[in-house]
């Protein structure tokens, strides 16, 4: 499968600067052949010469190498933890308090009406008391860090860590690889953040990803990161992997994409990411949009976030019309040909009502309402390291 065989997702924000971004590696992926296309402002690799097809199955059978350097990553300092945590519980749901030493958690800043701005991953770094890791979308992270640096309190400061490089290693032999190089991540569970030594070099990983297979995201130094990333391709266990396959496989994973999947104008709830609001916080607010969070989670919302499964071998594209007995009631936000399931699959809001496993629908596709049903997410289980 190449990748025109694949419905590709592409982060595009308004206002986004034109200019063209590189990351560290930048000339790594050209002199490997990788096909390149700008993404939330970089160029970035979306396929390398084996195929889109290749790298997805690859990346559920072996270990994947991305780049995803173009993420933001920033810190959030204060006196203690209970003073940068409360700065940061003031812009997001999380129970960021409760966040322990060495963890990690996924979060999303919010509107004044509980809209998602962005979604991040917060880590509380072993050994550093007062100090949150941040990792933003790439292109959301210029409004993200403005709005931090308008909203934290004098005690709290943003440092942007824009001299750091991000790879990701995901697929069920990550942990053999980071091992083997000498990386102490045998008692690493998912969502665990810690120092990590590879070949030499000073690296910060947590035990997570995009990909709904284990592996480790790895924060380098931006001057080693070419180091890095050739000691790990020097592993025959290790591919490249572009963002083409990046993306068939979080959708697998029923992940989110901003811009596509979530948005300003849809809350946690009725994106289905309730489950990463706290009971203290769901209770207590004090957060952006709370009223219609709290409303919501005793309510319901007005539409949900669903799985879909297509019959036929065609995939829908964002923006198709979902209907139910005829009647629109949402629409597609993401979609794909899914490479580990050989059929297609997609993401989109309807109206609760419609929401249920199994409910039948259609999705209009130049005028032809394709049938298609609910479906419980993810497609593709998780291999999460528990």
């Amino acid at each position: 499968m190449t990748g025109s065989c694949v419905v590709l997702l592409f982060e595009v924000f308004p206002g986004m600067s034109t200019d063209v971004r590189h990351t560290p590696l930048h000339g790594l992926h050209q002199a490997l052949g990788a096909r390149m296309a700008a993404f939330a402002g970089y160029d970035m690799p979306i396929q390398y010469p084996t195929g889109i097809l290749t790298e997805h199955n690859w990346t559920r059978s072996s270990a994947g190498l991305f780049d995803v350097s173009h993420m933001g990553q920033a810190f959030l300092t204060g006196p203690d933890h209970a003073t940068t945590a409360a700065a940061l519980e003031a812009l997001c749901p999380a129970d960021v308090q409760g966040l322990a030493p060495g963890r990690q958690r996924y979060s999303q800043f919010l509107n004044a009406d509980g809209g998602i701005l962005d979604d991040f991953m917060v880590a509380r770094p072993p050994g550093a008391d007062g100090t949150l890791a941040l990792v933003v979308n790439a292109g959301r992270k210029d409004d993200d860090y403005a709005h931090l640096e308008s909203a934290l309190p004098k005690s709290v400061r943003l440092m942007k860590r824009d001299d750091r490089a991000l790879l990701a290693l995901q697929g069920p032999l990550a942990a053999d690889v980071v091992a083997s190089l000498g990386g102490a991540v045998t008692d690493m569970a998912f969502m665990n953040v810690q120092p990590i030594t590879l070949g030499g070099i000073a690296c910060e990983a947590s035990r997570s990803g995009y990909t709904g297979e284990d592996g480790f995201e790895i924060s380098v130094p931006a001057d080693r990161a070419a180091d890095l990333w050739t000691l790990l391709s020097a592993d025959a266990r290790v591919k490249p992997i572009g963002l083409g396959a990046r993306d068939s496989l979080r959708l697998e994973a029923g992940l989110c994409l901003y811009g596509h999947d979530i948005d300003e104008t849809t809350s946690p709830i009725e994106a289905a990411l309730g489950w990463s609001i706290a009971k203290r916080r769901r209770e207590q607010g004090g957060f952006p949009g709370a009223a219609r969070i709290q409303r919501e989670i005793a309510e319901g919302p007005r539409r949900k976030r669903v799985g879909l499964a297509l019959e036929g071998r065609q995939p829908v594209r964002e923006g198709a019309e979902i209907n139910a007995q005829g009647s629109a009631t949402g629409i597609v936000t993401s979609g794909t040909f899914s490479p580990s399931l050989n059929r297609p699959i997609a993401m989109g809001y309807v109206g609760t009502g419609q929401a249920a496993n199994g409910t039948a629908l259609g999705i209009v596709v130049r005028g032809k309402a394709l049938p298609a049903q609910t479906a419980a997410m993810p497609f593709v289980p998780h291999r999460y390291k528990r």
